[in-house]
């Protein structure tokens, strides 16, 4: 590959240490292998047609209509306010699998997936101009940023980045619902996280976030090993949220253990189903193109939506 889509393998990313180049070289590969954009940023639309008075610009004047009634008219158009959007970072410590500071794992954790995930979908909103703000959370709210679509805001969103050390175990519940309660003005909600939480608890907080009539979108982010329990010797399982620690034999546990996550990723689907939410599931195995890829889909069929 001899454009930007070549640094989208997860493994080349990982030996890329600034965040901000990752997101960059993400975003820009992704754009030029497109050949053609779907997505644009909300800017001006189409309101109406009034009579050309002196001192209006020429450059508005609708000449089809003035070749059918040989009257001149002008097009008239009202803005459309940006998408504002705020992206949830999971920094719990069940975030921290697979990270660099463990020699075992290879390629990118969990978190810095998420992270890096989350760096190309701010570069990405405030490429079309979108207003785009950052909130990380464990048990409670470590960092609040407000959306906004100034270029030093999303400077700040990435140091921010940089800086989270997934820590402590996740409880969102009171969280959510005081995020549901700050973000008053209408926009999109993107929720980065394993989702190893009580999914009745996320059920109620994500119903908070639409009875406010907010888009939802969940990217569930899992790692790889999580995803397929490659695990063949004799292993200690230590549990990073709760202090407990079993040693067993992987292979006799393997099948049981994807059942159960079988089982967990369905429910995850339909909650958000049955909710209106768009679920984006990733793998740190998977290109970080696959997250644009979900969030453009989302967000065409949510253009659509808003102009019927």
């Amino acid at each position: 590959m001899t454009d930007g889509r070549r640094y989208l393998d997860p493994k080349v990313l990982a030996k890329i240490t600034r965040l901000d180049v990752r997101a960059r070289l993400v975003v820009e590969g992704f754009i030029t292998g497109l050949h053609k954009s779907p997505y644009h940023g909300f800017a001006v639309e189409f309101a109406t047609h009034r009579e050309y008075v002196p001192g209006d610009e020429i450059k508005h004047i609708d000449w089809k209509v003035w070749a059918r009634q040989d009257r001149f008219y002008i097009k008239e158009y009202e803005e459309e306010t940006n998408l504002k959007c705020t992206i949830i970072l999971d920094c719990s410590k069940s975030m921290d699998y697979g990270s660099n500071d463990d020699p075992v794992h290879h390629g990118m954790g969990k978190f810095e997936y998420a992270a890096t995930a989350a760096a190309c979908l701010a570069f990405l909103l405030q490429h079309q101009q979108d207003a785009v703000g950052l909130v990380a959370f464990d048990n409670d709210i470590r960092k609040n940023l407000p959306a906004s679509s100034h270029p030093s805001h999303l400077k700040l969103i990435l140091h921010e980045l940089e800086q989270i050390k997934p820590d402590k175990r996740s409880d969102i519940g009171d969280v959510f619902h005081r995020l549901a309660e700050q973000t008053r003005k209408r926009g999109m909600i993107v929720l980065v996280s394993d989702l190893f939480v009580d999914l009745d608890v996320l059920a109620d907080a994500m119903r908070h976030f639409r009875h406010r009539r907010h888009e939802v979108v969940v990217l569930h982010t899992l790692h790889d090993h999580e995803l397929t329990f490659p695990f063949q010797d004799n292993t200690m399982f230590r549990g990073l949220e709760v202090e407990s620690e079993v040693l067993a034999e992987p292979r006799a546990l393997r099948k049981s253990y994807l059942e159960v996550l079988e089982n967990f990723t369905r429910r995850v689907r339909k909650l958000c189903a049955d909710l209106g939410i768009d679920y984006v599931p990733m793998s740190t195995k998977d290109p970080l193109d696959a997250a644009l890829a979900g969030y453009l889909a989302f967000r065409q069929r949510t253009m659509r939506k808003t102009r019927r």
